[in-house]
């Protein structure tokens, strides 16, 4: 229903078709609205809310709510540091929280699939073919565990995180930002890692300021590795500029643009991640001290309607990426140098302007002062 409106004594109701793609006009004598759809996880996350709240100003505040409010029925009492209930939509009225646009069954708990109207309001035929379809992740998710596969969105990856824990300070950001809850911590607030749990994201890899945290086929030598070999042109005059993308959303908008044949500059050379999450600041580091001028970051779309496949990966990224500009004005490298940029999947038109404007800038700015050192 897009519009209600009155013409003398009959009521107008103007419905769209989804299905057919065609505005409908029936006329009515009334109209009755039906009761909001609440999911029945609401109260649990309301009361996890509220409590937090609580906490965050202290033992006498968050006794008091433990002792006037009521405390709720919980559903799942999971024994997750984010809490026992599956994580909630911000600003989505008690709903699972997950990647609408490629996983809609999948929540941010491993092995646990919102189904029906706690994913989104819906009637019993939709939540119906919800069901079937959560069913056959289901199974997907028991015959990859099976065989020590990820489950999604890497399905294929058998590798897990490697931390050499002997170099962990315990700084606890691996654990905080894990967006699935797969690390906790033990007595001394050294973490330890749940397999079953991870998605393979590399969150944790970029988290780590010790650079202790990687994977067989991936981590912070890796990638730094291919930074360090991307050729440097001598000539002032001949800038050079790496793109960092996420394999998700970003890359597969590049190959787009590559198959439209749109032209971007030749300046650029392009390094993918699991994750814009893992992005660890070292490589900015490596980078620089190379002789590279700039470096361009594209990730998912973060925010009320995020896009990232890992959930917090793009938006923890932007984060960091705020201590990185810091630094660089300390080293008299301009903080233009570095830009973030989100990107959707089918955006793969902007990615010539976003280019074209970003070495506009690294042309006006000038060559980077360490280039030839």
């Amino acid at each position: 229903v897009t519009g209600i409106r009155e013409e003398w004594d009959k009521l107008i109701v103007t419905v769209e078709d989804s299905i057919l793609g065609q505005k409908v006009e029936i006329e009515t004598e009334m109209v009755v609205l039906a009761t909001g759809m609440v999911p029945t996880t609401r109260e649990p996350q309301e009361y996890l809310i509220g409590l937090a709240e609580a906490a965050a100003k202290g033992d006498e505040a968050k006794a008091k709510y433990i002792e006037t409010t009521p405390k709720p029925e919980f559903i799942l009492n999971l024994n997750y540091r984010q809490g026992p209930e599956l994580p909630f939509l911000e600003g989505g009225f008690g709903f699972a929280d997950s990647n609408f646009i490629c996983f809609q069954y999948e929540t941010r708990r491993t092995g646990i699939y919102a189904v029906g109207p706690v994913r989104q309001p819906m009637n019993m035929a939709e939540a119906e073919e919800d069901a079937r379809g959560a069913a056959l992740k289901a199974i997907q998710c028991i015959e990859h565990v099976a065989k020590g596969m990820a489950v999604h969105p890497r399905a294929w990856d058998t590798s897990f995180p490697d931390p050499n824990l002997p170099k962990c300070t315990a700084c606890k950001r691996c654990t905080e930002e894990c967006p699935f809850g797969a690390i906790d911590e033990d007595e001394k607030g050294i973490p330890y890692y749940k397999p079953n749990r991870c998605r393979r994201c590399g969150t944790c890899m970029g988290a780590c300021p010790e650079r202790i945290v990687s994977f067989k086929d991936y981590s912070v030598d890796m990638i730094g590795t291919m930074m360090k070999n991307v050729s440097v042109p001598e000539e002032e005059d001949r800038p050079r500029v790496i793109v960092v993308c996420c394999e998700n959303d970003a890359f597969p908008a590049m190959e787009t643009a590559a198959l439209h044949r749109l032209k971007l500059d030749p300046a650029v050379r392009v390094v993918q991640l699991r994750c814009l999450g893992s992005m660890n600041l070292v490589w900015i580091a490596d980078a620089f001290s190379k002789g590279v001028d700039g470096m361009l970051l594209l990730g998912c779309k973060f925010g009320e309607n995020y896009q990232c496949h890992f959930a917090k990966g793009s938006e923890l990224a932007k984060y960091r990426l705020g201590k990185v500009q810091e630094t660089l004005d300390r080293l008299q490298l301009e903080s233009d140098r570095v830009q973030m940029y989100e990107l959707a999947i089918d955006e793969y038109w902007r990615i010539p302007q976003i280019i074209n404007e970003f070495m506009d800038k690294i042309r006006q700015i000038g060559p980077n002062p360490f280039k030839g050192f």
